[in-house]
């Protein structure tokens, strides 16, 4: 048997409402307390969980300290808010993905967690679903040979809010494979702003690993996927096969040997959330005094993925790894595609 396990929620948006389900539903934990800045939402969820619920986040730790902290705000403030939570006598913490808004504050999200053996839960669908999980682990076994290519179409969606759920599932598809390069190029037109953050009206993200492994993620407002129905395609691609699904849902198609015409295989899927489950996972561990950092680290590692390609967009040249030794060349008056009239230097591509 084990003790529950007290919780907290800052911010009930999206990803809290999402914490708070799965809270108020696993008997491993009890929620008491959630803060959100609108007093209205915080009534609202007082009435549904039967639970105090604060304007502030500073007032609830001081009033309601509990064993577990879920951060659940906008990205620009998980590093406050978090930093907060580490001065409470906590048994781990929570931080919605992306874990920060940039690398060096996530990083030091991370290196204060594990200054304090602190387990950081970061709640990646994809890692603990019966689907990707399952071609996950297809894919390591060799089922569609060596991989090559992951092409990745998000429709209504940017880098960093969703690119970064699908860049991690990549490098866990590369078993963490060191990236040589980003390149990335972003169309701004609209202004279009989400959860806080500027992104892309439209953009192409070109990832490649040491080995030469491709991705390529397409995001934007009006991303146009290529299977019908489908507002995301996460197409994998290897020398023996393919495999495709489709984001959030049940079930993904493959093709390879075993398959040549290509069918449609539907795991059988638990009624726990993904959040539910990073939650629990965290839950044992706390029970059995270990930590594991591991899916924090991933979650860093697509992090700086998402950076380089805003880094390349900004610059207009491809971002090397590892990122913190990236700097950007200097700007060029070179214009690719345009007649060479012999002056202003440069180097004769024939001869390369």
């Amino acid at each position: 048997m084990y003790d529950q396990l007290t919780a907290s929620v800052v911010g009930c948006g999206s990803g809290g409402s999402l914490s708070l389900e799965a809270l108020s539903a696993s008997d491993r934990f009890k929620l008491v307390a959630a803060t959100d800045l609108r007093p209205d939402v915080s009534a609202a969820i007082a009435a549904k969980y039967g639970i105090q619920t604060f304007t502030h986040h500073e007032e609830m730790f001081s009033r309601c300290p509990t064993d577990v902290v879920c951060v659940s705000t906008y990205a620009p403030t998980h590093e406050a808010v978090a930093m907060h939570a580490l001065k409470l006598p906590l048994k781990g913490v929570l931080v919605e993905k992306p874990l920060a808004d940039t690398v060096a504050s996530g990083r030091r999200i991370l290196a204060a967690c594990k200054a304090r053996k602190l387990n950081l839960a970061v709640p990646h669908g994809l890692l603990v679903g019966e689907t990707p999980m399952e071609i996950l682990s297809r894919v390591r076994s060799g089922e569609i040979g060596a991989l090559k290519l992951v092409d990745i179409q998000v429709a209504g969606w940017d880098i960093i809010n969703a690119g970064i759920h699908w860049l991690n599932y990549f490098v866990h598809l590369t078993d963490l494979e060191p990236i040589d390069y980003v390149m990335a190029i972003c169309d701004a037109s609209t202004r279009t702003y989400r959860d806080s953050m500027q992104v892309e009206t439209l953009g192409v993200t070109y990832v490649q690993t040491k080995s030469g492994v491709r991705c390529v993620l397409n995001t934007g407002d009006e991303v146009r996927t290529n299977r019908a129905g489908k507002g995301t395609v996460y197409r994998i691609v290897g020398t023996a096969g393919q495999i495709e699904f489709w984001g959030w849902e049940n079930g993904y198609y493959i093709q390879n040997a075993k398959f040549p015409m290509g069918t449609v295989l539907t795991p059988v899927q638990l009624p726990r959330s993904g959040h539910q489950r990073h939650l629990e996972n965290m839950a044992d561990m706390i029970d059995n005094g270990a930590t594991d950092h591991s899916v924090a680290e991933s979650s860093l590692f697509a992090l700086e993925i998402c950076e380089a390609a805003y880094l390349s967009n900004r610059h207009r040249c491809k971002v090397t790894f590892p990122l913190e030794k990236f700097a950007p060349i200097e700007p060029s008056d070179w214009d690719p595609g345009q007649a060479y009239t012999g002056v202003g230097g440069g180097r004769d591509g024939r001869k390369l």
